[in-house]
């Protein structure tokens, strides 16, 4: 059984912006914090407040009980974890990865974690830097549910809501991947819109107030077509795909009598004409995610 200070301690590698969050955040909550980057100096405002600072990856996990990962992306995980002396050190202790990545590399390194006796969770941040530590953040698991409650004490933490998803190790990568899309298909939307209202006189500021109150139709739109999907039921008694179509070549043309590359809202407006093609033309948008998901 371990002692109640070395369940107090974790190591964070990894220290980009958001690893130096995490590290703080632990050292925010009195936990003994060992960290290390593969590139030296960005520990030293950490070790300042308290932070150990190993001079290798291997004596940073043989540290703590918990190792706690956030880099680029799993190859560089993969870089730091797969070493020989990295992966003897980490027998027997447990690893909460916090990189982002796909779900088919988190399940291949946990699949690599119980070939070398490493305990494995995954997981994702979902919210800034700026709200680690704070009820703001939010955080998503996926793994074994017993090694998940055994080290919630320490993940607490990072402060906000964390989420354990189930025993599936690529389920919190496959949230992850799933919102994202949602963010970056957004932002890329909104980048769009911006090109063309300034094309047309408008400032990005002039437009905001009312971009957000575009923002603001999402949520209940999807809380209210979620029971519908997931049960194939894509009513679009109040908005038909052939008026979608009709307002995304609206806004084709005037893209493109600007200038402005309309690529993006083409494939949109592709796919919508693909769904009415397919004899779904009264149902909403969404058949269009059963569209897509045909084999």
């Amino acid at each position: 059984m371990s002692s109640h200070s070395e369940q107090s301690a974790v190591t964070v590698l990894g220290l980009g912006p958001m690893g130096r969050a995490l590290a703080g955040a632990f050292l925010n909550a009195g936990l003994r914090t060992t960290v290390w980057n593969r590139t030296p100096g960005r520990e030293r405002e950490l070790v300042e407040r308290g932070a150990i600072a190993a001079t290798s990856a291997e004596e940073a996990v043989a540290a703590s009980p918990l190792t706690v990962v956030c880099v680029v992306n799993y190859d560089a995980s993969d870089a730091v974890l797969r070493r020989d002396a990295v992966t003897a050190a980490l027998k027997g202790r447990t690893v909460v990865n916090l990189t982002a990545d796909t779900p088919d590399r988190a399940r291949d390194t946990a699949a690599w974690a119980a070939a070398h006796g490493v305990h494995y969770l995954d997981g994702a941040i979902m919210t800034p830097t700026t709200t680690i530590g704070t009820p703001a953040a939010v955080l998503i698991h996926s793994g074994p549910e017993e090694l998940y409650q055994e080290h919630r004490p320490v993940l607490d933490a990072l402060g906000g809501t964390h989420t354990h998803l189930g025993e599936d190790i690529g389920r919190a990568a496959a949230y992850d991947i799933a919102l994202l899309d949602i963010f970056w298909t957004a932002m890329a939307g909104y980048a769009h819109a911006l090109a063309v209202a300034k094309a047309e006189g408008i400032s990005a500021r002039e437009l905001a107030p009312f971009a957000k109150g575009i923002g603001a139709i999402l949520p209940p739109i999807f809380e209210e077509t979620a029971e519908g999907v997931d049960n194939g039921d894509y009513s679009g008694d109040d908005n038909p795909i052939t008026s979608a179509a009709s307002s995304m070549a609206h806004i084709i043309h005037t893209s493109e009598a600007h200038g402005i590359d309309a690529g993006v809202m083409r494939a949109a407006e592709g796919l919508a004409r693909r769904v009415i093609g397919l004899g779904h033309g009264t149902d909403g948008f969404l058949r269009a995610a059963e569209v897509l998901g045909r084999r």
